[in-house]
């Protein structure tokens, strides 16, 4: 993961009763090399102590690891108040957070909001308790959804204002969104643009496709190969506004199904679950209008799945 700094501020804020120091860092290195420099009046038993019991963050992700690598312009935070709260999910990774946005990455099986009867255990329920632990009047915003079944990166937002502005600008401020995916079958061309008009069926469950423009919403997605496998594919799929189901639709159009997609034609597979991960959001970031660039790696399930 990579994202540009947010501010440069190193005076004292206080979220919820926790006094935090934040800082931009100047140069690349090891997290202790760099707040050593970043904190000339601090000893190095004082430094080596911050970082013991976890009062040091790099983007909002707090470590005891010294040498953590830290890029120019990472932001650097340091908690005078005590230990950062660290989060812990099984199924949901905190990438990063700040005071207008949070970026997660989700797990296979879990719903992005409440559905039907499932209201806990959701992106958004997990992440509403998080913040309210240090803050009971703390708020978060859905900004897009991954269904159930799809893994990978999410934007959440912590104000109604960032949300409304990226929702309002999603095509400007939302500049490249990647997924990859197994798909059924070998891929004729190692790359190309798959366009239709998306509508839901009567049934409100599956997503139809069509050429006519009366009848549904256009929806664009550009695939690239990555590798090939004997009946399979590995392939990149990028879009910008994404509709529901989308991606799961044209890859089925294309005669090639997502691996796991027994929605839209595929069939189960060896790792019992739907072939299709969010890997690479880039953004403006709401607040400060700084671009940012988050990365999930691809699932090492997905290649073992392509070498059966």
């Amino acid at each position: 993961m990579r994202q540009t700094s947010l501010r440069g501020k190193g005076k004292l804020s206080k979220p919820g009763v926790k006094n935090i120091a934040k800082f931009t860092s100047p140069h690349a290195g090891g997290l202790l090399e760099v707040v050593g420099k970043l904190l000339p009046d601090h000893s190095a038993t004082r430094v080596k102590s911050l970082l013991r019991h976890r009062q040091l963050a790099v983007n909002g992700t707090a470590t005891t690891q010294f040498d953590y690598p830290v890029a120019e312009g990472d932001e650097i935070w340091v908690n005078y108040g005590g230990s950062f709260d660290v989060f812990r999910h099984p199924n949901l990774k905190l990438l990063y957070e700040d005071e207008s946005i949070l970026v997660v990455d989700k797990g296979y099986g879990m719903l992005s909001t409440a559905a039907g009867k499932v209201k806990d255990d959701t992106v958004f329920s997990v992440m509403r308790a998080y913040v309210k632990k240090r803050n009971e009047h703390a708020r978060v915003f859905i900004v897009h959804r991954l269904d159930r079944d799809t893994s990978g990166i999410m934007l959440l937002t912590r104000t109604a204002k960032a949300r409304e502005k990226l929702v309002k600008n999603w095509t400007q401020m939302v500049a490249e969104r990647h997924y990859v995916a197994v798909v059924e079958g070998e891929m004729d061309k190692d790359e190309g643009l798959i366009q239709s008009y998306l509508y839901d069926g009567d049934d409100n469950y599956t997503v139809h496709s069509t050429d006519d423009p009366n009848r549904g919403t256009l929806a664009k997605t550009r695939y690239t190969v990555l590798e090939r496998g004997a009946d399979k594919t590995l392939v990149q799929l990028s879009l910008r506004k994404g509709l529901k189901n989308q991606l799961r639709v044209h890859m089925s159009d294309q005669g090639h199904p997502i691996s796991g997609d027994r929605k839209y034609g595929g069939h189960p597979n060896a790792i019992k679950r739907l072939a299709l991960h969010a890997t690479h959001l880039k953004i403006t970031h709401p607040a400060t209008g700084q671009e940012m660039t988050f990365d999930s790696p691809v699932p090492d399930s997905f290649r073992e799945l392509l070498a059966l």
